[in-house]
């Protein structure tokens, strides 16, 4: 079984517990003989695979409890995947998102470490640091580069706790990984995504396979 989730710069795969990743650009060129399961939140992409008879697009079939509009399907699968938690992915952007007894209580949006480093660039040149990610958190800062890590980390890391309110914390995304080891309680899990596809895949297989 192949599983392919569309961003709005590659199209992760996954198949036979192996991720790999295709640049949009290059996207187009593929070409599959076997079935491909798929979600995407790049609108041009999904019009175009539509018209595809190898791929299946998963997002119709997803029925998560939740009255929240306008749910990414990246969203969508990564809750599927978690029963009761906050699931953080923490890329570009960094959302976060609440489930207790398999419904959705909410989440928010908010930019990633990369976004926030690039504003503070905008403000001053002299602003334009590397993250620093062994920064002591505990002590104020006593220089520029590590007032504005600080500055970018701490409040992330105080919004998940608050959000967490003692729940287990379940990180995807490129930056999942770093944020994950300031929580004793975390699971860092690059294949969330897919598991809430496999778990739907699952449930559905009648109709699906």
């Amino acid at each position: 079984m192949t599983l392919c989730d569309v961003g709005n710069t590659n199209a992760t795969f996954f198949e036979d517990g192996k991720i790999t990743k295709i640049k949009l650009e290059n996207f187009k060129y593929f070409r599959s003989d076997e079935k491909i399961y798929f979600i995407s939140v790049n609108d041009e992409v999904t019009k175009r695979l539509q018209n595809s008879p190898r791929f299946v697009n998963l997002e119709p079939y997803f029925e998560l409890d939740t009255i929240y509009k306008g749910l990414g399907i990246d969203r969508v699968a990564s809750c599927y995947a978690v029963k009761n938690g906050l699931i953080i992915d923490a890329g570009s952007a960094i959302t976060m998102d609440v489930m207790m007894d398999s419904m959705h209580l909410g989440g928010i949006i908010m930019p990633g470490i990369s976004h926030l480093l690039k504003a503070c660039e905008t403000i001053s040149s002299r602003l334009k640091i590397s993250l620093n990610s062994q920064i002591d958190l505990d002590a104020l800062p006593q220089k520029t580069a590590d007032a504005v890590s600080y500055g970018i980390i701490k409040p992330i890391l105080l919004l998940i706790e608050n959000m967490a309110n003692g729940s287990k914390i379940y990180f995807t995304g490129g930056d999942g990984e770093f944020l994950s080891r300031f929580f004793t309680t975390s699971i860092y899990d690059r294949m969330l995504v897919f598991r809430g596809m496999q778990k739907l895949i699952e449930q559905k297989k009648d109709i699906l396979c």
